[in-house]
C-alpha cells in the first residue's frame, strides 16, 4: 500500500512563491518515479512536472518551465515542487503521484498511486 500526503499549499499574491511537499508512505519509495499534476476549476487534470527515481531526470510543463523546481529526498521519502513567480492560471488543485515504469510519464493513466491534492491559489 502506498499513501502520498501534499501539504504547503495555501493563498499566494501574484509573483509570489510557495512550496509545495508530498510526503511518501511506501516501503520502496526510491523506486517510484513521481509527478506533479493539477486541477483547475471546471477544467482537465493537467500533467505539471514528472522525476525519476533517484532525481536524476526531470520533465516540465512548458506552463511551468524556468518557474518551478522539482526535486526529491530519498531518504526522507518526500517529493517537493518550488513554485516562483506564481501567476492566477497557476490557480489549481495541486496532486502529487506515483508509479513505477520505464521512461519519462505525463499522462495521468501512468501513475498508480495518488495523493489527496493541496489548494493553490494565486490572486491579489
Amino acid at each position: 500500500q502506498v499513501q502520498l500526503v501534499e501539504s504547503g499549499g495555501g493563498l499566494v499574491q501574484p509573483g509570489g512563491s510557495l512550496r509545495l511537499s508530498c510526503r511518501v508512505f511506501a516501503r520502496t519509495f526510491s523506486s517510484y518515479y513521481l509527478g506533479w499534476f493539477r486541477q483547475a476549476p471546471g477544467k482537465e487534470r493537467e500533467f505539471v512536472v514528472f522525476v525519476s527515481w533517484n532525481g536524476g531526470t526531470t520533465h516540465y510543463a512548458d506552463s511551468v518551465k524556468g518557474r518551478f523546481t522539482i526535486s526529491r529526498d530519498n531518504t526522507k521519502n518526500t517529493v517537493y515542487l518550488q513554485m516562483n513567480s506564481l501567476k492566477p492560471e497557476d490557480t489549481a488543485v495541486y496532486y502529487c503521484a506515483a508509479g513505477r515504469r520505464d521512461g519519462i510519464r505525463v499522462m495521468s493513466d501512468d501513475y498508480d498511486y495518488w495523493g489527496r491534492g493541496t489548494q493553490v491559489t494565486v490572486s491579489s
